[in-house]
């Protein structure tokens, strides 16, 4: 009976990207019925949540699970693998995503139809999740590419809702990168099946051991490259800080909490299913050490605070990097366990700022004081997730440095040693640039601002009644609600830190191990023929 619920599931899998496709039709098709839209958005991204669910219980209680699209066995047709850290990867966005679009459509409500979200928006939002959750279930790498293709055909849409000049602007940025990291991607894709004949991930885990080092380390770095844009991982993290804050609040909010995940997911698959071992592991350390300093300095340096934020985003990449770089299970259990804590809690802090924005009419600190007074309830919806992405305790930011930290202790090179002070360092300062924003936008008298918002002064004035006042005094529930919901599940994961570290260690180990993730594709015989990768049981014995 287990046998056949799981085999079920397994081969319902792609319904985590066919749902929310057929969602976008359906909804493109109403495109001039506002209200029908909005329910089929949210009921697709509803349901497809609920499905994910079952396949994170069913990946967290039998493991690894596989269907081969159109009855082509692996290696030759496409594989969709779920495993522990894909099956994460998919609840958590999708639940970011969901929480997300319940915001954007009450801020269009709220708005009128001339400021929300114009009747493109539903569909293209569908098709963005759509591809997040293909490049989580790719068992290949060009399934990962067309994965990739979607979510930023997507984003490029959402990115310029408006047409504004700035948006335009940096969307133009944003395109060019984009478009030549994919390029990039192709083209090692090329190479990659040149030297191989196959594109499989699983047969890649066994194939790419017996080709020459040198042809190894090629492929390797332009894999790491082209998934280093998109993750936003220093010095190809540029054009991050510029892009994201142009875009409306729910667009940024969702693009900081996925996008840059993606290319994480992807640089975890390649440095444990394909190119296992320890050569590029000091590289990566080096990166991961950069990623976090310049991104941080960059952060305190700004005075609006999606900037801010956006810098932090790019800095923390660094932590997973780091994670991944020391190439043990401990450390990388700590990187799942992170990854889905700053999903959730960057995509909080950016809803937190749109409604910041709502409230006082700007987000820069120069503009503003006196938020917590105006409104205790945004004071903690900011402050939260702000105390839980700077690591304090016992919050999840916390938990997951600490787990890093210990991964790096086990690792005790002097590299490593280097790395655990430079991730102190970053998380103090992220402290500082998070309490910079909180003494001076919610703490201080909004009198004292050097340039003070006038929305702001309007008002704490005592006794405004213009209907406009009145309007602009209260913020919309639904997404007061969204957003504190979000704050919450951040929370959520501190309460039940103990059961995801361990579901988490649980996946680092099957990362590490490859076998559960390779026989699940090509079947308990997969190794017949292959000598074992001597990297894999160093690294291995490295997580204990």
């Amino acid at each position: 009976m287990t046998h056949t619920v799981l085999a079920f599931l397994a081969s319902i899998a792609p319904l985590a990207v066919a749902l929310p496709i057929f969602g976008a039709a359906l909804a493109f098709v109403l495109r001039q019925h506002s209200r029908a839209q909005r329910t089929i958005t949210i009921t697709a991204l509803s349901l497809t949540l609920l499905f994910e669910i079952t396949l994170l219980i069913s990946a967290a209680t039998h493991g690894a699970q596989v269907v081969q699209l159109g009855g082509w066995e692996a290696p030759f047709g496409i594989s969709m693998v779920v495993d522990e850290f894909s099956a994460l990867m998919l609840v958590v966005s999708t639940a970011v995503s969901l929480a997300v679009l319940v915001y954007a459509t009450a801020q269009g409500m709220a708005d009128g139809d001339e400021d929300g979200p114009i009747s493109i928006f539903h569909p293209t939002y569908l098709v963005l999740v759509a591809g997040v959750s293909n490049a989580f279930l790719a068992g290949d790498l060009f399934n990962l590419y067309v994965g990739f293709e979607i979510l930023l055909t997507a984003s490029y849409v959402l990115l310029t809702l408006g047409g504004t000049a700035p948006r335009i602007r940096a969307g133009i940025t944003y395109v060019v990168v984009s478009v030549v990291s994919s390029l990039l991607f192709l083209i090692a894709i090329g190479m990659i099946y040149a030297a191989t004949g196959t594109v499989n991930m699983a047969d890649l885990g066994l194939k790419l051991g017996e080709l020459a080092p040198g042809l190894q380390m090629v492929l390797h770095l332009m894999l790491l490259a082209a998934f280093g844009v998109k993750a936003a991982v220093f010095p190809l993290s540029f054009w991050l800080p510029d892009s994201y804050p142009t875009a409306p609040a729910p667009v940024t909010a969702v693009f900081a909490g996925l996008l840059t995940k993606v290319g994480v997911y992807a640089m975890v698959r390649t440095e444990t299913l394909l190119f296992p071992g320890e050569r590029i592991n000091t590289l990566l350390m080096v990166v991961a050490l950069l990623t976090m300093l310049v991104g941080i300095l960059g952060a305190i340096a700004q005075q609006d605070i999606k900037r801010m934020l956006s810098f932090t985003l790019t800095s923390h990449i660094g932590y997973m990097v780091f994670g991944l770089a020391l190439g043990n299970v401990v450390a990388l259990g700590a990187t799942v366990y992170y990854v889905a804590h700053h999903i959730i809690v960057q995509t909080s802090l950016f809803l937190v700022t749109g409604l910041i924005e709502r409230r006082a009419g700007s987000s820069n600190v120069d503009r503003l004081g006196s938020l917590a007074k105006l409104s205790p309830l945004l004071a903690v919806l900011f402050f939260v997730p702000a105390m839980n992405l700077a690591g304090i305790p016992p919050f999840s930011g916390f938990l997951g440095k600490l787990g890093l930290m210990q991964g790096g202790v086990e690792l005790g090179t002097p590299i490593a040693w280097v790395l655990l002070v430079g991730a102190a360092a970053t998380s103090l300062l992220t402290l500082l640039a998070i309490a910079r924003v909180w003494n001076r936008a919610f703490w201080r008298r909004a009198a004292d601002a050097e340039d003070p918002e006038p929305r702001l002064l309007e008002a704490l004035e005592e006794g405004a009644t213009t209907a406009v006042a009145t309007r602009r005094r209260t913020l919309p529930a639904t997404m007061v609600g969204a957003t504190a919901a979000l704050v919450a599940l951040g929370v959520a994961l501190t309460v039940f830190a103990g059961p995801l570290f361990e579901f988490s260690d649980q996946a680092a180990q099957n990362m590490f191990e490859r076998t559960p993730y390779i026989e699940a594709v090509l079947g308990p015989d997969a190794f017949d023929g292959y000598a074992p990768n001597p990297a894999s049981p160093e690294m291995v014995g490295g997580g204990g």
